[in-house]
């Protein structure tokens, strides 16, 4: 368990250049304590006590401003920088070494049970204010920009920019005009 937040503390100091270290990042960083919380409620939900797990996610919430549902499946070195706001629905999967800024909402468009929320792939980097809604795939080391609102799958090494989301292969000499 110590190796496991010990990988997670160097992940958030090579990702942030205003990490002065791992100490203040224990004590100061919603969003590593907002992902310590959601790991311990999805012991509780995946042993199917519910209520335990949600209430445990309420507590994150308020303490972080991060809502992450117990239900939703989070990787390895995923680092949520500010947070404040984000959210993340119950059947989202989140592979490892994501990177979520704030307000950033990975969430569905319809209301039934069963897969209705973002997957994505690792090395995915996720612009503040984003939008990802609907069962949908981001493919592995893209980058969605800043307000970009996603609800169409995206292919690997793709760039997602802008409210009505324009789509290139980071390859593409266009891409280059965007920074995240």
């Amino acid at each position: 368990m110590f190796r496991r937040i010990n990988d997670e503390l160097n992940n958030i100091v090579a990702k942030d250049a205003a990490a002065n270290s791992k100490l203040e990042i224990v004590l100061t960083y919603p969003g590593f304590h907002a992902m310590l919380l959601h790991r311990l409620a999805q012991i509780f939900w995946r042993n199917k006590l519910r209520l335990v797990a949600r209430l445990i996610a309420c507590i994150a919430r308020f303490l972080t401003g991060i809502e992450i549902h117990p239900g939703a499946i989070i990787g390895k070195r995923v680092f949520i920088d500010h947070g404040c706001g984000v959210v993340i629905g119950e059947t989202a999967e989140i592979a490892d070494d994501v990177t979520i800024y704030h307000g950033v909402t990975l969430g569905s468009r319809i209301n039934f049970k069963g897969k209705r929320h973002p997957t994505v792939q690792s090395g995915v980097v996720i612009g503040a204010g984003a939008k990802v809604i609907g069962d949908i795939i981001i493919g592995q080391d893209s980058k969605i920009g800043p307000n970009a609102v996603v609800t169409k799958s995206l292919p690997p090494n793709s760039l997602a920019v802008s409210v009505t989301t324009r789509v290139m292969k980071a390859s593409d000499p266009a891409a280059h005009d965007y920074t995240i």
